[in-house]
């Protein structure tokens, strides 16, 4: 509703109302630096009737989260930045729209919200490709919720300077190992007696130092430990990989090296 949401707690069934200016406060209380603006992400697919209301109903809430902000100081002694988030559905007007309007807010960095929620990945590049040419070039454009290390490469090239995924830890808890020489469904049997180490291309102490078949053990036995050296270990492959993009783009190698990469990271070991 406008004035916001409202949430039902699933400890004592108590209800909880979540408006632009209670989630600003509540940001600025954890410290955040960056503080998203508040949104509604509508699903896939939406009508385009649906998509216009809700886009709508973002920007009003948008405006709502600067004027809450404006009124309120920093609380630590650093600024906090707000991010406005793009939103429109699969709908090229309604797209560029918005980006319009936030970019009209002239906000320090620009989200874009509401892809990767269950469209086709072409359509997920498609309007990525179109937020971002549609947004200022001169600040961060932070695309969200995104994605597997492939769609991190191929959005950078789409102009996307920023991303935030689940990916890393809940695939790496499930037993997906993301590495520089592949990707490893590390519970199949294969992995039993292999005593190499999980990653030897990447420079981090634990993907040298325990053997794939040792994270196998961890898994199979049900250890905690499996969970957390595989959600490590997906994270410092996700850390690598960027610092190398960015490596790439300042040697002028990006599209080159991407291509490379490309090829191998995304082989099913």
């Amino acid at each position: 509703k406008e004035e916001g949401v409202v949430f039902q707690s699933h400890i004592d069934g108590s209800k909880h109302l979540f408006s632009p200016e209670s989630v600003m406060d509540i940001q600025r209380s954890i410290g955040a630096d960056i503080i998203m603006a508040f949104d509604e992400c509508p699903p896939y697919p939406s009508d385009y009737g649906y998509a216009k209301k809700s886009m709508e109903l973002t920007h009003r809430w948008l405006t709502r989260c600067f004027d809450r902000l404006a009124d309120t100081p920093d609380k630590y002694g650093y600024t906090q930045n707000l991010f406005p988030i793009v939103q429109g559905g699969t709908y090229p007007d309604l797209r560029k729209a918005s980006c319009e309007f936030v970019a009209s807010k002239n906000a320090v960095g620009n989200a874009i919200g509401g892809l990767s929620v269950g469209e086709p990945e072409e359509m997920m590049y498609e309007y990525t490709a179109l937020c971002a040419s549609n947004l200022p070039i001169n600040k961060p454009r932070y695309l969200m919720g995104v994605g597997t290390p492939w769609n991190l490469l191929e959005c950078i090239d789409l102009g996307i300077d920023m991303f935030d995924c689940v990916m890393p830890t809940r695939n790496g808890r499930n037993g997906m190992l993301f590495t520089t020489q592949g990707v490893i469904n590390i519970r199949n049997k294969k992995w039993a007696k292999d005593f190499s180490p999980i990653d030897p291309g990447l420079p981090a102490e634990h993907s040298q130092y325990y053997s794939k078949a040792y994270m196998r053990h961890l898994f199979v036995a049900g250890e905690i430990l499996g969970l957390q050296l595989a959600s490590i270990q997906n994270l410092s492959f996700y850390l690598w990989l960027m610092k190398e993009a960015r490596s790439n783009i300042i040697s002028g190698n990006f599209v080159s090296w991407k291509k490379e990469t490309l090829e191998i990271i995304k082989r099913r070991l």
